[in-house]
């Protein structure tokens, strides 16, 4: 696996001691492993703690670490693979982990040098940790994950059903089902929950699915209020304030977690943290399949500054920021992130263009979003297999859906940040979504997505008066080649990625009927709708 992934050479036998058990502080046992190098000399103890089992390819990580010298110990969360407890996501990771560390403290092995390592929700259990950091721990290595689920789940207003989902029914059965059987309900996920994101009340009908297992999913479902008691235990904003030792952050562009990942790394350099951000073309699951050896490689290289010399490495004078340009198909280094760049606006024209003059005038652009009929989620920033840059021809054909398109660029348009779209927008029912995406076209007319958002309207705000409503896109670096087009896409929703609007204001998974919307977007001189773009060259078209 080394030679496949281009790694370095192992360069130590070890030897595995399984099935320790470690007390947690409510009586529940953790299950451990304990990955132990054969040499008088070992390089410090890098623990992982993840809810997915301790098996391959989960223990790869640990593999490798060992075989460089590490100490690894690959802990069970509580309530999967042998732990014991209830498993209720993210809730208990913060008590389980400092208690892991009180353990590791007792072992005769361990030398006091930590390193926490590890991605999605094992990167989750590291900022769990980060809440009250112990002395030990030197560096953290967190890789597409989370801080706040709140923010995960809720972040535009909207519940992400497709993807929670998934991941809930994927947990109560990823015990029961191993081997070609869990590829085989991987494979069928897809078509066997679409009647459950179709059916109301939708709570019902997940409970159904997840065979009345997974309370918490009806929780987080029916709580769309971040100030429930429901979500204190899932919200860790804290840590990033408390962390003082040098983190390595690594995402995707096409993962959904890549907006908490670059606010991680923008909270810790402010802070003067020795911080390190990787972002590449990957989807969340690619990360562990494409960009599994470039991840490996760069935390080996981390864990040797970090954790292996005698003394914490001294914070660098340059924050390093390694950036893939999609489009592009480059990597890019940089001081920081966002780079420093101008701003190009195209507005929105009633004859279906993005231009540089804004509108004089002309009838406004509507559609109709109907929740019996909802608009279909394709592609973008997803758990699943789906996930990533698609083409987008179907969706485009829609009557629900309206797009805006620039002239072929006559020189490459660097977009690096975060696009904003500004909407001048009327509506016919107060309880509406807005959902945003852009698209990269190319000469032969593929129109590919490379960012996207989604926002849950006011439902106090005056329906039948002018508003500007502001939607702020996922982070991208992205290159429009010359001879590409910029494409606007605005819909009514992305279904089921995100929950649909019902259109009745019931609270999220209760309601039980469907009302559609009818949305207006003005583009004229007096009702102004655009397309901001942070770029670092310019657009002539």
């Amino acid at each position: 696996m080394a030679r496949l992934l281009a790694l370095p050479a192992p360069r130590y036998d070890y030897r595995v001691e399984r099935n320790l058990p470690t007390p947690a502080r409510d009586g529940a046992i953790l299950v451990t492993d304990h990955y132990a190098p054969v040499t008088d000399r070992p390089k410090g103890t890098v623990l992982v703690r993840s809810p997915y089992g301790r098996g391959f390819p989960d223990n790869l990580e640990a593999r490798m670490y060992a075989g460089h010298g590490y100490h690894v110990v690959l802990q069970s969360c509580r309530g999967t693979f042998g732990s014991t407890g209830d498993f209720y996501p993210m809730a208990n990771e913060a008590d389980d982990a400092q208690d892991a560390v009180a353990w590791l403290r007792t072992q005769p092995w361990f030398d006091g040098r930590l390193a926490t390592s590890g991605g999605s929700y094992v990167g989750w259990t590291q900022w769990a940790l980060l809440m009250d950091p112990p002395p030990e721990l030197r560096t953290s290595l967190i890789a597409i994950a989370p801080h706040n689920m709140h923010t995960a789940v809720y972040g535009g207003g909207a519940f992400q059903v497709g993807d929670f989902l998934h991941w809930a029914a994927m947990m109560i059965n990823q015990e029961r089902f191993t081997g070609l059987r869990a590829v085989a309900r991987a494979l069928t996920m897809k078509r066997r929950l679409a009647p459950v994101f179709d059916a109301l009340p939708l709570a019902d009908a997940t409970d159904a699915a997840t065979e009345h297992r997974a309370q918490w999913f009806r929780e987080w479902l029916t709580t769309p209020h971040s100030n429930d008691p429901v979500w204190d235990r899932l919200k860790l904003d804290e840590a990033l304030q408390r962390v003082n030792v040098p983190v390595r952050l690594t995402a995707g562009w096409q993962d959904l977690f890549v907006d908490q990942t670059l606010h991680q790394y923008q909270a810790l350099r402010t802070r003067g943290v020795d911080v390190s951000l990787t972002v590449g073309p990957w989807t969340h699951n690619e990360l562990g399949q494409k960009g599994m050896g470039r991840l490996l490689r760069d935390n080996l290289e981390w864990l040797q500054t970090h954790l292996a010399d005698e003394a914490p490495a001294q914070p660098r004078s340059a924050t390093p920021v390694e950036v893939y340009v999609t489009g592009q198909g480059a990597w890019r280094q940089l001081a920081e992130w966002p780079p420093a760049a101008g701003e190009t606006v195209r507005y929105l024209q009633p004859d279906g263009k993005l231009l540089a003059d804004e509108p004089g005038g002309g009838a406004p652009s509507t559609y109709v979003y109907d929740p019996a009929h909802p608009t279909p989620t394709v592609g973008g920033p997803l758990l699943s297999i789906d996930a990533g840059s698609k083409d987008n021809a179907k969706l485009e054909s829609r009557l629900d859906v309206l797009t805006f398109t620039t002239a072929p660029l006559t020189e490459p348009l660097e977009i690096m940040g975060v696009p904003v779209v500004d909407l001048a927008h009327t509506r016919s029912n107060p309880h509406a979504d807005v959902f945003v995406r852009l698209c990269d076209v190319d000469p032969k007319g593929v129109s590919r997505n490379f960012a996207e958002g989604l926002l849950r309207l006011d439902p106090t705000s005056p329906i039948d008066q002018v508003q500007t409503v502001r939607v702020r896109l996922d982070a991208c670096a992205h290159e429009v080649k010359a001879g590409h087009r910029v494409r606007l896409l605005i819909a009514g929703g992305s279904h089921p990625r995100y929950a649909r609007n019902e259109g009745t204001g019931a609270l999220p998974g209760t309601g039980s009927e469907l009302r559609p919307c009818t949305h207006t977007v003005h583009h004229d001189a007096d009702a102004v709708s655009r397309v901001l773009l942070p770029t670092l060259s310019g657009c002539h078209q």
